[in-house]
């Protein structure tokens, strides 16, 4: 008997490229259809056959509160109650970017955009607006947005279409992007020796979540700032997934690293598309109407996607919040961890904050070559057999989960229970 998500994925397939807005979505790298969402409710989500799944993707990050939050709702609907859009000023834009100068000291001024990809494409066409240099650097796996600048080597859904760049990318945009290794101080030393009065900017994702979940060697986070200042070079945070994930100041404030622009999403948007640029006020300064750095968007600062995630900021800054949610991934990856060694799979897990990564490897990677030793057949494996015991995880082995303050004890007791189940079966392949 077909089921409805099959129904409806046959139906996506005849209107839209490969069925899904989003290609990791379309199950590609997993195999089998993709559940058709019909409702979230803080930690759970049900799909259109009627399943309930213990969600660990939370629409990628945004949702810290869980899914419906009824505080986050109840300003979306007042909100959209006064009005969808305006494409005027409007105050809580002023609110939105006094709350993120509050909290992230780094930001002097901010301009609000509608999508991660947006804020990053923006800060890299600022830093070379504001250095006059043309060269950025990037490191393999890092993943920020669909621009072409920043398309080569890229993670996320790239990795999992089993190529880690896009075709339509012309030659001579990628020649302008310098492609580094995650976590190596040696060989970033050497690239700025040889070409740093070159190189407009440095973006990095502070701690990787587009490879899997790949944690920061501090002292390579400590050397990119002290070059980027000795060269006169942009040093970009791409907190578009950690920005108050990982606690309350993100990845600058976890690591006391101070970078010239961030680059934020997801949660500043509390699951609307909300994104977000900032940083020092005199380069800040070059983007127009200030200066002659051009960027512009119809519904940036949407009064009800503001709303929401203006909302979601005041209430992650609830005393204990961090430390409880820290503590449920804690637990999570710990329970894990066990599980499969009980089971004798090669298997490790981490985490930071509420962002965890899951790796079918005896030690976690420390960059893009180590994630891609990963068995990748074995997850695959193993998230269908999740997915069938009501657990579901990212659909990829190269994207990081998330834990909300909606999960419980007992839902994280169920999902290292279904893991144990799931491992076992893995064994008897």
């Amino acid at each position: 008997m077909t089921t409805e998500n099959e129904k409806l994925f046959a139906r996506a397939q005849l209107s839209i490229p490969g069925g899904v807005n989003s290609p990791v979505r379309a199950f590609k790298s997993v195999g089998g259809t993709p559940p058709f969402l019909v409702k979230g409710e803080g930690a759970r989500t049900w799909d259109a056959d009627g399943r309930v799944f213990i969600d660990y993707v939370g629409s990628w990050g945004p949702l810290l509160l869980g899914h419906a939050h009824p505080e986050v709702v109840r300003a979306v609907q007042e909100a959209a109650s006064r009005g969808l859009s305006f494409g005027a000023p409007t105050e809580v834009e002023i609110e939105m970017a006094e709350l993120l100068i509050r909290l992230l000291p780094s930001l002097e001024l901010v301009r609000l955009v509608s999508s991660g990809t947006e804020a990053t494409m923006s800060a890299l066409r600022l830093a070379r607006g504001f250095t006059g240099r043309s060269l950025i650097v990037k490191f393999e796996g890092c993943y920020h947005g669909h621009a072409d600048s920043l398309l080569v080597k890229a993670g996320s859904g790239a990795l999992t279409l089993g190529q880690p760049s896009s075709s339509g990318v012309p030659p001579e945009i990628a020649q302008q992007t310098l492609v580094l290794t995650y976590n190596d101080t040696a060989e970033l030393e050497q690239t700025f020796k040889s070409t740093g009065d070159q190189i407009a900017c440095v973006i990095v994702e502070p701690v990787a979540g587009n490879m899997n979940m790949v944690v920061p060697d501090p002292a390579f986070l400590q050397a990119l700032r002290v070059l980027c200042t000795r060269h006169g070079t942009v040093l970009i945070f791409d907190e578009v997934m950690t920005g108050f994930r990982v606690g309350p100041q993100g990845a600058q404030g976890l690591y006391n690293i101070k970078p010239d622009l961030t680059t934020l999403g997801k949660i500043i948007g509390g699951g609307m598309p909300v994104g977000a640029f900032g940083g020092r006020r005199d380069i800040m300064s070059h983007i127009a109407p200030l200066g002659g750095v051009y960027q512009a968007g119809t519904l940036s600062g949407n009064p009800v996607a503001v709303a929401a995630g203006l909302e979601t900021l005041r209430l992650v800054q609830t005393t204990g919040l961090y430390e409880k949610v820290e503590a449920s991934t804690r637990s999570l990856t710990e329970g894990l961890v066990a599980v499969a060694r009980k089971h004798g799979i090669a298997f490790s897990a981490q985490h930071i904050g509420s962002m965890f990564g899951l790796y079918f490897r005896d030690h976690p990677p420390a960059n893009f070559a180590e994630v891609m030793q990963c068995d990748v057949k074995a997850f695959n494996r193993f998230f269908q057999a999740m997915l069938d015991r009501g657990i579901y995880l990212a659909p990829s082995a190269f994207e990081a989960g998330f834990v909300s303050t909606a999960h419980t004890a007992d839902d994280i007791a169920r999902t290292v229970a279904a893991a144990e189940a799931s491992f076992a079966t893995l064994k008897q392949v």
